[in-house]
């Protein structure tokens, strides 16, 4: 559970800081709706981001933080390791577990055979191969669902982008150009489509009210808060792949 102190205070966001005592440098994030400072582990980041109210002073922000160093060295320490896309490793891939293979012998474009993920070609360029298949997939696969959700929403998509970001899954601007996370096809197929239906729904709402969430769920046709819980839990093992050790 994240570290939680209540309290009433007056700041904007900040650079992230080094203090002493804390192994990762934080960040401040003030938010209109926060009644607590609330401290977590951006773990692809290798940051503490701290959330606070908006009527709060910066020191006093910091100076709370500067106290929290049991709390954040308990948490660094059940963090799990990067998992690293080599020949070996065993990653997640649409919700099932695959192996990567590598053999000189066999063609270079990767191919998904039985419970394996293979190719050959040096073998220097074995992550990069297997990195650019999955994000051809991610690509492919998102495109399809989300047209096909524009359909039935009644509404277009300028276009459907793959990226790696860092701190969201999705996002979609006015203008109706959509972009998602490509690690999203690593995790079971339910969430890659209500993923879809989450932005798709914004093409129609532009905010998560009332009518955003009756479109989310009739377009998705599934549970949404489970899903929503689902890939939160799923998302700090998902992100660990294929980063650097």
């Amino acid at each position: 559970m994240p570290a939680i102190w209540n309290g009433i205070l007056s700041t904007s966001r900040s650079e992230p800081l080094s203090l002493p005592g804390l192994a990762w440098p934080v960040e401040i994030r003030p938010h209109p709706r926060a009644r607590a400072m609330r401290l977590r582990l951006d773990e692809a980041r290798n940051l503490l981001i701290l959330t606070i109210p908006k009527r709060m002073s910066r020191k006093a922000a910091l100076d709370w933080a500067s106290r929290q160093g049991a709390w954040v060295e308990g948490q660094l320490a059940r963090l799990e390791p990067a998992e690293s896309i080599a020949p070996g490793s065993v990653i997640p891939f649409e919700g099932e577990k695959v192996l990567l293979h590598w053999d000189s012998v066999l063609p270079r474009s990767p191919q998904l055979v039985g419970g394996r993920l293979q190719c050959g070609g040096p073998l220097d360029a074995f992550a990069g191969r297997i990195e650019r298949f999955l994000k051809a997939r991610a690509r492919d696969r998102l495109s399809e669902v989300t047209v096909e959700m524009a359909e039935r929403a009644g509404v277009t998509v300028r276009s459907v982008s793959i990226g790696d970001a860092i701190s969201r899954w999705g996002s979609c601007s006015p203008s109706g150009a959509i972009r998602y996370s490509w690690r999203i096809i690593l995790a079971p197929p339910h969430l890659l489509h209500w993923l879809a239906a989450h932005e798709v729904a914004h093409r129609r709402h532009m905010n998560h009210g009332p009518a955003f969430r009756a479109l989310e769920a009739e377009l998705y046709d599934g549970d949404v808060s489970a899903a929503r819980a689902e890939l939160r839990a799923l998302g700090p093992r998902l992100k660990r792949v294929g980063r650097a050790l």
